[in-house]
């Protein structure tokens, strides 16, 4: 027997106190909605937050890839500029419900898999995020280890020194996090001028080595035919749009602390494509010139880096890499990963906990080899946006197609609601996720469809958020039918 849907509470009061006396299983602080006292963050806050995240390593090994690719600059930087449109959208769409309601991501993902069915695409996300973790507190490790060696060149013969500097760097990570959101918010808001000023001034040092801006702005384009470029162009475009994709999944996470709903829209409307084309072309023009000055190019800038013979200029610029890395992290890896983990069992995993929990699957997951190869890179983009693009089509597809934005915040946090479906789990979700990412992944298997692999996250997403609303618009009618007449 279906139990009665609760009564509707009007008041801030009564809806704080019904959460209070939420289902043990479904809450704990951390996965609260936030109070009106916790909401400081402005839109200059988002766009710290995005230039933050977008200046770090892997957005310049991301623009260098294109350019090792066959790409000139004109053409890196357009694949660069329309991924990221791209992803702004579910980006800012999936934000709403965090301005509005103040609830992360894991909550959120409630109403459209249901209570206990949403920890299928928070441990999605959760996995994907640990790995990121690992790939970041690689490169911070790398940083660490280059800027000793720049002070201490002895320390070169020493291939026990990258190890110490990445589990240093670990823990720093863990540090930060032990301290809450509000570190990370000073950090960004400080740091991210600082690093577009020193990103500048290695853009200019490494065009005044190469001769100016000719050698970079004229080097052609290595395509050999039109159907070349536009094979590569794609494969590209998903890993851009990849690069952001478990972002646009928790970005909840972030938006659920804005001051208002314009915050965070012209904070991430002008934060994410601005910051990361920026950055992107210092990249792709840093990497341009070491092929003047180096005779190669050099994707890792820490390897640029370390050929430098001014050891001020070199340890400079690998403290800001260092600063960079720890924002991007501790932002947009370990926040969404420990509140996927605390929504597990509330009880007994805290955001702190979950935090420490990232880590250690990060470590686990081998971060070394990921960052072998330009190459290993781009297909680790590409393949997990074929798990989290299904996913964002159906948290997009049931917010706005279904719910019409409007969400009954307290049942989120109960059992035996409009979001219980059928014990816990709503399996139109789960089959529409389930379709999307076979869609999105079987090229891996069947050569002969190896385009959806290259196309991953576009497949996923349209595909399931299609699959999602026709199945829940024939349950609805459904249900229509078996009421009886009057």
């Amino acid at each position: 027997m279906k139990l009665p849907r609760r009564p509707v509470l009007t008041t801030a009061r009564e809806r704080a106190s019904s959460i209070l006396d939420s289902h043990p299983s479904l809450y704990n602080p951390d996965l609260a909605p936030t109070t009106p006292s916790a909401r400081t963050w402005s839109t200059y806050n988002y766009v710290a937050l995005w230039f933050s995240m977008s200046m770090e390593v892997t957005t310049f090994m991301l623009a260098s890839s294109l350019i090792a690719g066959g790409m000139n600059w004109k053409q890196a930087v357009f694949t660069i500029l329309l991924g990221n449109l791209i992803v702004l959208i579910p980006m800012v769409l999936n934000a709403h419900a965090g301005a509005k309601y103040g609830i992360p991501f894991p909550v959120f993902v409630r109403s459209s898999f249901g209570t206990r069915g949403a920890n299928i695409p928070a441990m999605l996300r959760a996995l994907v995020a640990c790995g990121w973790f690992g790939i970041q507190s690689w490169i911070g490790g790398q940083s660490i280890a280059a800027i000793i060696n720049v002070i201490w060149p002895s320390t070169l013969a020493n291939p026990s020194l990258i190890w110490i500097c990445f589990f240093g760097f670990w823990l720093l990570n863990m540090l930060v996090i032990w301290r809450g959101l509000e570190s990370i918010r000073f950090l960004q808001g400080y740091s991210a001028p600082f690093l577009l000023v020193m990103s500048l001034v290695l853009l200019m040092f490494m065009t005044h080595k190469a001769g100016g801006f000719g050698p970079i702005l004229h080097a052609p384009s290595r395509f050999s035919s039109n159907a070349a470029f536009l094979h590569f162009f794609f494969i590209a475009l998903t890993g851009m749009v990849g690069n952001w994709a478990t972002l646009s999944l928790n970005i909840p996470d972030f938006t659920r602390f804005a001051k208002s709903q314009d915050s965070q829209i012209f904070g991430q409307a002008f934060g994410l494509p601005v910051a990361m084309t920026l950055y992107s072309f210092i990249g792709i023009g840093c990497t341009s010139a070491s092929t003047v000055v180096f005779g190669e190019p050099i994707w890792n800038p820490i390897t640029m880096l370390g050929r430098f013979h001014q050891p001020v200029l070199a340890f400079v610029a690998l403290i800001s890499i260092l600063i960079a890395t720890l924002n991007v992290n501790i932002g947009a890896n370990v926040v969404g990963a420990s509140n996927d983990f605390s929504n597990l069992a509330p009880r007994l995993i805290s955001f702190r906990m979950g935090g420490l929990i990232t880590g250690v699957l990060g470590l686990a997951m081998q971060p070394w080899k990921l960052m072998a190869s330009h190459t290993n890179y781009i297909g680790w983009l590409v393949g997990y946006s074929g798990l989290l693009g299904p996913v964002a089509g159906i948290m997009v597809a049931d917010y706005f197609f279904i719910r019409k934005t409007n969400l009954d915040l307290q049942s989120l946090y109960h059992r035996h609601g409009p979001y219980e479906y059928t014990q816990g789990f709503n399996p139109r979700a789960v089959i529409a996720l389930v379709v999307g990412v076979f869609a999105a992944l079987i090229g891996l298997a069947i050569p002969a469809l190896r385009p959806l692999f290259d196309y991953a996250w576009f497949v996923g997403f349209f595909l399931s958020s299609l699959l999602y609303v026709f199945l829940m618009r024939m349950g609805e009618a459904r249900l229509i039918k078996k009421i009886p007449a009057v």
